[in-house]
């Protein structure tokens, strides 16, 4: 029996469209997304560095060598230096952590005198990396949030949102009625007009005295300043509020909070972000646990941004390439490492096996001190 005819296909198949610079600011039309923006979101550095890294030739999708500006979909293959790496395609959860820093400790990730850093003791993080949401310097201590989420940072940073930053501060003397009032109408800095939005006094012992100040500005020690106007110099400043986060009790100096997904969730409400539409991921009860309860922070090194390193050249590993910082001493010329022999095991041996037929005949007799030289 014959087939019946079948018209040639007069429609090419559907492709994909290939993403181009001129879709929108991050690249999201038709499900793409900005290349550079993924990888910063996984972790390997900033976007600027991100742009860097893509100009420099080390980054390729599908086997071609990116181009900055590039958008890509989770169909496609990347490679940062010949190695597939996994972008974060689907948004997630961001993730905010308290901490209750201590004097002593700066809010820089470099320093070049080498003095104690927040960012030294932050956990580890699997997406993106720590933002700090504002500064306190070293003599300032109370609450510093960090978030991963750019654009909650800004949110809470940026001088157009009037966010409100709250402080316990103690200084030597105490300030008449005029000048409260003068505090809150306004004084000319050196870099401008400051005020505070309140401020009320809470007690005190002798020569010092206690106040709780509001002010809506990040300027460099704006607080500090305004009270050395009047020859007041303060002793002790603690930032207790940011925003709608209040710095809990139950959080000491140097230990950590992380929040739980439903707390910030109404702090994306309440930045009047979106909050993404995939499903948190779910924890095991160690995670949960751990989510719920304060912890000591402890000094690691945090990882710093892949152009710091060099780049990795395609089929060799990085302990094995030569001249490479990661090379071992076992390696040979051609990047083989040598066959090493195994060092002998010492293995603990049962008393009641001591002088057993098998073991005799393997040659493991061991003979006591008593009967050592007899036959």
């Amino acid at each position: 029996m014959a087939r019946p005819h079948k018209p040639p296909q007069t429609t090419a198949p559907k492709r994909r469209p290939i993403a181009s610079p001129e879709m929108n600011a991050d690249g999201d039309a038709g499900g793409s997304q900005r290349l550079h923006k993924l990888l910063a979101l996984a972790g390997f550095g900033s976007r600027r560095d991100m742009e860097k890294l893509i100009e420099s030739g080390r980054v390729s999708v599908n086997g071609h060598i990116a181009t900055l500006g590039a958008a890509v979909i989770a169909s496609d293959t990347i490679k940062v230096d010949n190695r597939v790496v996994h972008l974060p395609f689907e948004a997630e959860l961001p993730q905010v952590l308290l901490y209750h820093k201590p004097e002593g400790e700066i809010v820089s990730a470099d320093d070049p005198e080498g003095r104690a850093s927040v960012f030294d003791k932050l956990p580890r993080i699997k997406q993106g990396k720590w933002i700090a949401i504002g500064r306190l310097d070293i003599n300032t201590s109370g609450l510093l949030i960090f978030t991963n989420s750019g654009e909650l940072a800004n949110r809470f940073m940026h001088p157009r949102y009037e966010v409100e930053r709250e402080y316990a501060v103690r200084i030597l003397g105490e300030l008449s009625d005029e000048q409260m009032l003068q505090l809150t109408e306004g004084i000319v800095l050196e870099d401008g007009m400051a005020s505070f939005n309140s401020i009320y006094l809470t007690g005190g012992e002798g020569a010092n005295k206690w106040y709780q100040v509001v002010i809506k500005e990040g300027r460099n020690r704006e607080v500090r300043r305004l009270f050395e106007a009047f020859h007041l110099p303060v002793s002790r400043l603690m930032r207790v509020r940011f925003g709608p986060i209040n710095l809990p009790p139950r959080v000491k100096r140097g230990t950590m909070l992380k929040l739980e997904p439903k707390q910030v969730v109404d702090i994306l409400e309440w930045a009047g972000m979106e909050a993404p539409k995939a499903p948190p991921r779910q924890l095991n009860q160690r995670e949960k646990d751990k989510a719920t309860s304060v912890f000591t922070a402890k000094v690691r090194k945090q990882r710093g941004s892949i152009l710091d390193k060099e780049p990795r050249e395609a089929g060799v590993s990085e302990r094995n390439q030569i001249g490479r910082p990661g090379e071992r001493s076992g390696t040979g010329p051609q990047g083989i490492k040598k066959s090493s022999p195994k060092k002998p095991v010492n293995r603990r041996i049962r008393g009641d096996l001591i002088g057993s037929p098998d073991k005799q005949k393997a040659g493991m007799t061991h003979k006591s001190d008593r009967n050592r030289g007899r036959g």
